[in-house]
């Protein structure tokens, strides 16, 4: 697992948000767990580098093992696992959004939010402790190609969208109130049954109150991700994230990045390439990503497509809430669950796969007979 932690696009941060609270009061009523550099030292054995999880922008991320009563350092192997964000020694930016994630991970508890054990502030140390996401990032797994790591299934990655999708309407609800602003696929964690959390919230900014439409920053982000109002005006938005998450549901269906300068000039933004197939039912399966075909129907596949050519509108106001986005999410999971149970069913009978055709997940070819549907669709 590497660069599972860390937001690896420092190059394209041009502002950091300050949190409206002191320090002082961003600490105190954190509820975290205050370590010691040495307590984290001794959790990491020393930084050593065989125990790198990851490295970016803001510095390295260390696998570590603490007591799960008491926090304290425990034995490689013995206690609870954790991930020690160490970030590196340059200044004010990187201490702003050490204290950003702080803020807003000690105030906000969700199960698709990743989980803040506590922080390190001794000297010139700023240091994170993470739960430990033993999947990685779900950028690893979409774009790393090696015999090691096996492509996503299409019910994986279903599951995944939606774990985001509920972790960022989460944020924009009225419990929550925060623009997440770094929504990309690194920044999407994986637990053991690959429930996705969000991580890295140094970005995060509150969203607009009172009769304001939006909040004006300076634009940060990763691009490619980035909303393209946001891009060129600074007004953020909960449509904002909205765009973003349609970035990242596309890399998804698609398998291939956001942005790729090793792609073909024309195809470098996956956004600008993707868009044309999106408004077309018959052109969208075109672009699925080959790894998992015949593994989805054809309806789940328009209704993914659907999903991301909404989010991806260049007018923010015909951009659907993430509520709504959720819901259409929960459809294309039960649908495909549906599908699942039906093969599951039928997987001790043999000979009935025979006589109605070629099955892949209880899908039909339309080679056999009617009646092997999902929610009463044929394909």
């Amino acid at each position: 697992m590497d660069g599972n932690y860390l937001s690896c696009s420092s190059s394209n941060l041009l502002s950091v948000p300050v949190p409206r609270r002191t320090e002082g009061e961003i600490l105190q009523s954190s509820n975290l767990k205050s370590f010691t550099f040495n307590e984290l030292r001794t959790a990491t054995r020393n930084f050593r580098p065989d125990s790198v999880l990851g490295e970016g922008g803001f510095g390295c991320v260390f696998k570590g093992w603490i007591d799960e009563h008491s926090f304290a350092p425990s034995k490689p192997g013995t206690g609870m696992v954790i991930a020690v964000k160490k970030l590196n020694q340059e200044g004010f930016q990187g201490h702003q959004e050490w204290l950003a994630e702080i803020n807003y991970l000690s105030q906000l508890y969700h199960p698709n939010l990743v989980k803040l054990i506590g922080y390190c502030l001794e000297d010139e140390h700023r240091l994170l402790v993470y739960e430990f996401m033993p999947k990685g990032s779900l950028e690893n797994h979409l774009f790393r190609r090696n015999a090691y790591v096996q492509p996503l299934s299409w019910n994986v990655r279903i599951k995944i969208a939606l774990g985001a999708a509920k972790g960022v309407a989460f944020l924009h609800s009225d419990q929550a109130k925060v623009i997440y602003r770094d929504l990309k696929a690194s920044n999407v964690l994986l637990d053991s049954n690959y429930n996705a959390k969000l991580s890295d919230f140094g970005l995060a900014k509150d969203g607009p109150t009172g009769d304001k439409s939006h909040v004006s920053t300076r634009v940060m982000g990763t691009y490619g991700y980035a909303a393209p109002e946001y891009m060129a005006t600074g007004h953020l938005t909960a449509r904002s994230d909205v765009y973003s998450f349609g970035v990242v549901l596309l890399e998804m269906l698609t398998g291939k990045r956001a942005y790729d300068k090793n792609r073909p000039s024309r195809e470098q933004n996956l956004v600008d390439w993707a868009k044309p197939y999106l408004k077309s039912k018959r052109k969208s399966l075109q672009i699925m990503d080959a790894r998992i075909e015949g593994q989805y129907s054809l309806d789940a596949a328009k209704i993914a497509a659907m999903v991301a050519l909404q989010c991806l509108s260049t007018e923010p106001k015909l951009r659907p809430s993430m509520n709504t986005v959720v819901k259409a999410l929960e459809q294309l999971h039960d649908l495909e669950s549906d599908v699942d149970n039906a093969a599951t069913q039928t997987s001790d009978h043999s000979s009935r796969n025979d006589a109605r055709g070629n099955t892949v997940n209880g899908i039909s070819d339309g080679k056999g007979p009617p009646g092997n549907t999902a929610n009463g669709t044929s394909h």
